[in-house]
Order: C-alpha cells, then sequence, then structure tokens
C-alpha cells in the first residue's frame, strides 16, 4: 500500500512528521536507491526499501491488542524458568511480539490483556492510573456485612492498607440453602482499582475467608463472558478506544519531582 513517505519515516520512530518533511526536502531519504526530495512522494513500506542518511527504514510494527481467557495452570510470563506453560503457548498463529498487561497468578483464571503497545500497557498497568479490575471469587465460609465492609474499606495486607474497594456477595442466602452439604463456600465479587500481588487473595485472607477459586472478569471497560476458557481474539478497534479512554480519564496529575523519586508501585494483580 502506497503511502506518504514523512508518515512512514514519523511511524517508525525515526523523527516526528514535520521533521521527516525536512530530511526530504534536505535529500537525506531514498527509496529503492534513488533520492526523493518531492513532498507528497508515497512508498510501500511492504515493498520498497527507504533510507534514511543511507540506514534503512523498518516498517513500524502493528499494534496489536488480544483478549485472552487464561485457565489456571499457566504462568502469566512469555518465558519460565521452571519450563512451566506460559500464557503465549496458548497464542497459537500469534506472530507479533506481544506481552501480558498485568499478571494472573499461575492458579487464578480470566480475562488477561496481551499487546505490543508499551504507552498503552505502562496506563494499565500503573497503580495511580486506578483502572478497574473485576474479579469473581470462590472463598470459603460466607462473609457477612461486616467482613464486606472491611473489604470495601480496605484491609492490611503485608503492612499497608489496600485502596478502597466495591465488593458484593453474589451467593444469596436461597442459593447458600440450597448448596450441596459439606459445601462451605461462597462467591464474592470484587473490583479493585490496585495491582498488588495477589492481592484478592490476601484481602480474603485478611477477613478469614480464604479464595478457593479466583477468575477476572473485567479489565476496565473490557469484558467477554462468551469467550471459552483457553480461547483468545484481538480486540475490536471500539473496544480499543473504550480502553485507552479509560487509561487516559485514570491518569494522575503528573507528581512533582519530589514525590515522583519516593513513589513506588507494584504492578501484579
Amino acid at each position: 500500500m502506497q503511502i506518504r513517505l514523512q508518515k512512514i519515516i514519523s511511524a517508525a520512530g525515526v523523527a516526528s512528521r514535520r521533521s521527516a518533511e525536512q530530511l526530504i526536502v534536505d535529500g537525506r531519504v531514498s527509496v529503492n536507491g534513488e533520492t526523493v526530495r518531492e513532498l507528497g512522494s508515497k512508498a510501500d513500506p511492504d515493498v520498497d526499501e527507504i533510507r534514511v542518511d543511507d540506514r534503512r527504514v523498518k516498517q513500524a510494527q502493528r499494534l496489536r491488542y488480544y483478549l485472552l481467557n487464561k485457565p489456571s495452570g499457566y504462568v502469566t510470563t512469555r518465558s519460565d524458568p521452571e519450563k512451566r506453560r506460559t500464557v503465549l503457548d496458548l497464542l497459537k498463529g500469534v506472530r507479533e511480539y506481544v506481552y501480558p498487561v498485568g499478571r494472573l497468578d499461575y492458579d487464578s483464571e480470566g480475562l488477561l490483556l496481551l499487546t505490543n503497545d508499551g504507552d498503552l500497557a505502562a496506563a494499565l498497568m500503573h497503580p495511580s492510573h486506578e483502572v478497574d479490575r473485576v474479579y469473581e471469587a470462590l472463598v470459603l465460609g460466607t462473609p457477612d456485612a461486616h467482613d464486606l465492609e472491611r473489604l470495601a474499606r480496605g484491609v492490611v495486607v503485608e503492612g499497608r492498607r489496600t485502596a478502597p474497594a466495591q465488593v458484593e456477595l453474589l451467593t444469596d442466602q436461597r442459593r447458600a440453602a440450597a448448596r450441596p452439604k459439606g459445601d462451605e463456600t461462597s462467591v464474592i465479587r470484587v473490583t479493585v482499582h490496585e495491582g498488588r500481588t495477589r492481592q484478592v487473595r490476601k484481602m480474603c485472607d485478611a477477613i478469614g475467608h480464604p479464595v478457593r477459586k479466583l477468575r477476572r472478569v473485567r479489565i476496565g471497560p473490557i469484558r467477554d463472558a462468551t469467550l471459552k476458557s483457553g480461547a483468545f481474539r484481538e480486540l475490536t478497534g471500539e473496544e480499543v478506544r473504550r480502553l485507552k479512554s479509560a487509561a487516559r480519564r485514570s491518569s494522575p496529575q503528573k507528581p512533582s519531582p519530589q514525590r515522583a523519586q519516593s513513589k513506588n508501585g507494584e504492578k501484579n494483580s
């Protein structure tokens, strides 16, 4: 596909669009060995050899956004020194270099984003951006109103209080009464904005209702109840726009240098 040279050069990260135009005017750009000086000239980055100062311009990698329904038994990394299965093993046919956005524990399930869009990944993983993540947890016993209020206000985990959360008990009294004998579990939905390691599990431990099974059902505006375990799909253009909008809305004010130096955040969920 024929694209304006300045756009190709800019997309490859060589220079801004305006600077790329100046490079062309200055005769520093060539296409297939021929110097190009005319603004508006086009080339096909898939076919043509484009050079700036005799250095070949590499085609910009197409940004990809995938949604995976992670099963338990996979680590959320590109590789694992213990040779365990990784989420990349599930992305059959994906050739681009993509990586997970945040983490899901080895024994946790649910929605996971993978992308090669570094800016979006950084925005979504930064703890101060407060992009919400929704989990459904099968816990031992049935938390009462006081337990749920403690979770919602925040509990102390490893010396630090968790940020306020939204908490809902999904197992009502009728369903609890209908449970098979010996089944002393219930389901709660927890919405958090932080990304601390094993946060929901540790929160539930703190109120005496340990997690037996954990599943992430939403990341910001992205959900998909029809995606089967182990399956993945590309996000639609509208989903990508909504995700970027959520990250922008949640972006904090730029901290002062003093605060920026002292501020530390964890990036794992």
